[in-house]
C-alpha cells in the first residue's frame, strides 16, 4: 500500500512538473514576435520576384476562393527563439489565424533559406486530409530537390500545387 501511494505521489509531481512546462512554453510563444502578415505570400526575406509572388498568391488565392480553404507562404531570415521549424511554423499559423476559425483548414509554409529549413504544419480540419507524413514527403521528394538546385520559387510552387492536387475532398 505504501508503494502505491509513493507511485501515485510521483506521478502527481511529474504532471505538475509537465504542466509548468508546458506553461514556460506558451509563455515562451505569447512573447515571442512573430512578424505581421502582409496578406497569403509573406516574403520577408525578398526571395521571390515580384512576378513570383504575384503568381503565388493567384494560384492560392484562387484556391481558397474556390474551396475556402486557405494556405499562406512565408520567408523568413530567423526562427528565433525556436529551434524547431515545425513547431515555429504550427505557432505562426495558429497566431496568425490561418484557415477558417470554424473548419481548421488552414496551411502554412514557412522557409527559412539561412536556416536551410522548412516547415509545413496544417490546421486540424487539415490533418484529416494533410497528414505529417503527406507534408514530410511534399518536402522531402518535391520541394528539397529544387530548393538544392537554388530555385525556392519553383519548389514553393510545385510543393503547393501538390499540396493542393492531394488536399481533395
Amino acid at each position: 500500500m505504501k508503494i502505491a501511494i509513493q507511485i501515485i505521489f510521483l506521478l502527481i509531481s511529474l504532471n505538475f512538473v509537465s504542466c509548468k512546462s508546458v506553461s514556460k512554453e506558451k509563455e515562451k510563444i505569447n512573447k515571442s514576435s512573430f512578424p505581421t502578415p502582409r496578406g497569403i505570400i509573406n516574403d520577408f526575406s525578398h526571395i521571390f520576384s515580384q512576378e513570383q509572388k504575384a503568381q503565388l498568391h493567384k494560384i492560392l488565392y484562387d484556391y481558397e476562393i474556390k474551396t475556402t480553404k486557405q494556405i499562406v507562404v512565408v520567408t523568413v531570415d530567423s526562427i528565433n527563439p525556436y529551434t524547431n521549424i515545425q513547431k515555429y511554423t504550427s505557432d505562426l499559423g495558429n497566431n496568425w489565424g490561418v484557415g477558417s476559425k470554424k473548419t481548421n483548414n488552414g496551411l502554412a509554409i514557412v522557409l527559412c533559406k539561412p536556416c536551410k529549413k522548412i516547415g509545413i504544419a496544417t490546421g486540424i480540419g487539415t490533418q484529416l486530409v494533410l497528414t505529417n507524413s503527406i507534408c514530410k514527403q511534399v518536402i522531402d521528394k518535391t520541394i528539397i530537390p529544387q530548393f538544392n538546385n537554388e530555385q525556392y520559387y519553383l519548389g514553393i510552387e510545385k510543393g503547393i500545387l501538390e499540396l493542393i492536387e492531394q488536399w481533395q475532398p
